[in-house]
């Protein structure tokens, strides 16, 4: 009895343990496998402590031993809890798993937060650096640097790419420098406020490029619920204050530059995880954004540019204001993803259209921007029809995705 008791507490003392295909607790010292009653394991620790029983734990005879660990330390992985009862390892419920609606509300806070603060500093920004196409450089190099340092310390883990899975991202990327440029271009010349609600547009070209580019057909009622979009964003611009022809214009090349993005992201479906699909996209679209950059605002920024807006603001501040507006760019991007991927199509489709009435909202706050009675009613009325076309399009894929596991079950 005393040499199986010394066998035992050596083995635990050494974490000579192994896992077996079904997760089961073998003791690779024993003969005969020990049923383990409870073992609680703690994410964070590489070593087993040393193992006191209790006095009371009695080894009972050689075909029948229990063995009760009190205090036994190690992580899985990827640092989650486990639990093993009864010898078989089952992981406990995380913090996110036990509340995850409080954890998805958190998330959208989160994102609408981050998504209104970058609005207003990228404002603030044009208002004494009028520089749209350097300021999206600035925008995803400093997300670009986050990711690079990111993956050096291993979060997240980088994942390869290879010339297939490039020549993919390419294209994807490509639009979302276009339409990252062209939505700056905007910002920089008109109000924030009628810059998102000609954005609210993009369903519009969204169901354009699907039924006329892909030969997707589109339901009558979706055609309808872009009625009142149309008609809401014409009657804003119409009267908007600050309304003028390269902000308009800009605005709807970059809806059109997103159409296409989201097109070829269905193309470029990959295993990859979102978050290293958007550091690739980043870094891509950063080498399309340099060139016009260069060319079109160099010589300027050279110049006076630079000189200028240090004069104004001082050169701690510009260089802070670049740096932030760079971070809660790329900020509010990763947590929308993590958000949405947490959430079904219909929560996706109102927390996207609450997201446009938040930045509208604050930003007439903010900056005190007057609108006229029928800019306001336009905007409203804009807003209204893309919540019910995002709300019906939500439904549809719902409906679609139930259909498909139904089918699959079968």
């Amino acid at each position: 009895m005393a040499s199986i008791s010394n066998s035992i507490q050596f083995s635990l003392k050494r974490s000579i343990f192994s896992f077996s295909s079904t997760h089961k607790l073998v003791n690779r010292n024993l003969t005969n496998s020990v049923p383990l009653r409870k073992l609680s394991i703690v994410a964070n620790s590489k070593n087993f402590e040393p193992i006191k029983p209790k006095c009371s734990q009695l080894l009972k005879p050689r075909n029948s031993v229990d063995v009760f660990i009190t205090n036994a330390v190690a992580a899985d992985a990827e640092g989650h809890d486990i639990e093993i009862t009864d010898g078989y390892v089952k992981p406990t419920k995380g913090f996110a798993e036990k509340i995850p609606a409080l954890v998805t509300g958190f998330l959208f806070f989160t994102w609408y937060f981050l998504n209104v603060i970058f609005n207003i500093l990228n404002k603030k920004v044009y208002n004494y650096f009028p520089y749209p196409y350097f300021v999206s450089v600035v925008h995803l190099l400093v997300g670009v640097t986050y990711c690079l340092i990111s993956w050096t310390v291993g979060l997240p883990k980088r994942a390869p790419i290879n010339k297939e899975l490039l020549a993919l991202l390419t294209p994807v990327a490509f639009c979302h420098a276009l339409g990252h440029v062209m939505s700056n271009v905007s910002f920089a010349t008109v109000a924030v406020s009628f810059t998102h609600t000609i954005k609210a547009l993009e369903p519009f070209f969204s169901a354009s490029a699907s039924q006329f580019v892909l030969g997707h057909q589109i339901p009558v009622s979706l055609w309808l619920s872009l009625a009142p979009v149309v008609m809401g964003v014409s009657m804003a611009s119409l009267t908007e204050l600050s309304f003028n022809w390269t902000g308009f214009i800009s605005a709807m090349i970059s809806n059109i530059a997103f159409t296409y993005r989201s097109i070829y992201s269905k193309k470029a479906m990959t295993g990859m995880d979102s978050t290293n699909v958007y550091a690739y996209i980043s870094i891509i679209a950063l080498l399309f954004c340099l060139p016009p950059a260069i060319f079109i605002e160099g010589p300027q920024l050279l110049q006076y540019g630079f000189r200028d807006a240090i004069a104004k603001v001082g050169l701690y501040k510009f260089l802070s204001d670049l740096f932030w507006i760079g971070m809660f760019y790329h900020l509010y991007n990763q947590i929308a993803t993590n958000t949405l991927e947490r959430v079904a199509p219909l929560t996706h489709a109102v927390g996207n259209v609450l997201k446009r009435v938040f930045v509208i909202g604050f930003s007439i706050v903010v900056f005190g921007n007057k609108i006229s009675t029928q800019t306001g009613i336009g905007t409203a009325i804009a807003i209204a029809g893309v919540a019910i076309y995002s709300l019906i399009k939500a439904r549809m894929e719902e409906q679609k995705r139930k259909a498909a596991a139904l089918a699959h079950a079968q």
